[in-house]
């Protein structure tokens, strides 16, 4: 029986494939969920995208042009919060001509660059196929990721260093005041992009966006080291400024971990399990499919591109076989709605004793 190879991911053909049904719901309910909002509350809400609390985890993705366009969107937002944090700050540095002050804004504005990397691979992903790049451009939204981690590590490097040449060599701090008004507000602008990032990220499947958010979140704690070292030299203890240093650069090598690691994971094309288990088990759901196995799926970018076996009864004919394949990626598409892509070769079960196999066997792969 010959191979089934739909590849293309135009070959879904259905207004199901990433979700439809189930997002028209959960819009439905969205909308439900915003009519019990009124008021000052409501429209606040509205207003910044990050203060949302409802779960947008399990949102089925129209397609994955929508999801770029919606990382991009969420890069958009986040620039203009961490540009506005940073233009407070320099108002501030301006006002008050703290150093301390001033090398903090810089770190802010350096740091709010980093999305443009990020934003670079959501628009090259938005690009098909070609010839030479056979499956798209997903993976530059994988190495933006790399950059962020790296970011990531210079930040804990950087917040280190200077923690310890203070503790060393502890230095009075003049106009704390205006450094602890510039230090809340960039701890606040910064969180507030973090938590954005880190949603939206979660919400497109994007392990890169939510790099980037946990490096807002590492800045803000940057910033929240400067408020802690401002407090102690009005308390009279400027040695509080390294010490707390010290604790937030600790605090940063532990987003770079949680950082690393899903980054790594793109990279290597490690899957959670159960989205294989979850794929295999709405395939062996068909009519006519006797066994599913060698399933596999990896990450490109922000989509998710699988293959499998199926084994049916080599007695059917090929238009039946592939019908059978066409329903299993169909139903896979719906178990999966971030899967851009599902090739399935089908395998005759072998019940007449003929080893359907038995020219490429010595080509086979040992495990």
């Amino acid at each position: 029986m010959a191979a089934q190879h739909p590849t293309s991911t135009e070959a879904h053909g259905h207004d199901h494939e990433a979700g439809g049904e189930n997002g028209h719901d959960h819009d439905h309910e969205q909308e439900h969920g915003h009519e019990h909002e009124s008021g000052l509350l409501g429209r606040l809400r509205e207003a910044v995208p990050f203060l949302h609390s409802h779960n947008h985890g399990d949102v089925n993705i129209d397609s994955a042009l929508e999801t770029s366009d919606r990382g991009i969107w969420a890069l958009k937002i986040s620039l203009v919060g961490l540009g506005s944090t940073a233009i407070f700050q320099v108002i501030i540095f301006l006002m008050s001509g703290s150093v301390a002050l001033l090398a903090d804004t810089i770190h802010n504005f350096s740091d709010a660059l980093t999305a443009v990397p990020l934003w670079i691979a959501f628009s090259l992903s938005k690009r098909g196929a070609s010839r030479r790049y056979t499956y798209g451009y997903g993976r530059a939204e994988d190495l933006a990721g790399v950059f962020i981690v790296l970011m990531i590590g210079l930040s804990a490097a950087i917040a280190g260093y200077e923690s310890i040449r203070k503790l060393l060599d502890p230095q009075p701090l003049s106009n704390a005041w205006w450094v602890v008004a510039a230090a809340v507000i960039g701890f606040i602008g910064n969180e507030a992009v973090a938590v954005f990032r880190i949603r939206v990220g979660n919400e497109i499947g994007s392990a890169a966006l939510v790099a980037d958010g946990q490096h807002a979140r590492a800045d803000g704690f940057t910033s929240l080291a400067v408020l802690f070292g401002a407090a102690g030299s009005l308390l009279g203890f400027p040695l509080a400024d390294p010490i707390v240093g010290l604790l937030i650069t600790a605090a940063i090598l532990f987003i770079l971990r949680d950082a690393t690691l899903p980054v790594w994971q793109r990279l290597v094309d490690a899957v959670d399990p159960e989205i294989v288990d979850a794929i295999e088990h709405a395939a062996s759901d068909i009519e006519g499919v006797e066994e599913v196995h060698a399933t596999r799926v990896r990450w490109l970018g922000h989509t998710l591109q699988g293959e499998m076996h199926i084994t049916v009864d080599e007695d059917l004919p090929t238009g039946v076989s592939h019908r059978i394949v066409e329903e299993v990626r169909h139903a896979v598409f719906h178990a999966q709605p971030r899967l851009a892509d599902l090739v399935v070769h089908v395998d005759p079960c072998g019940h007449g004793g003929a080893d359907h196999h038995e020219a490429t066997a010595h080509h086979a792969r040992r495990h």
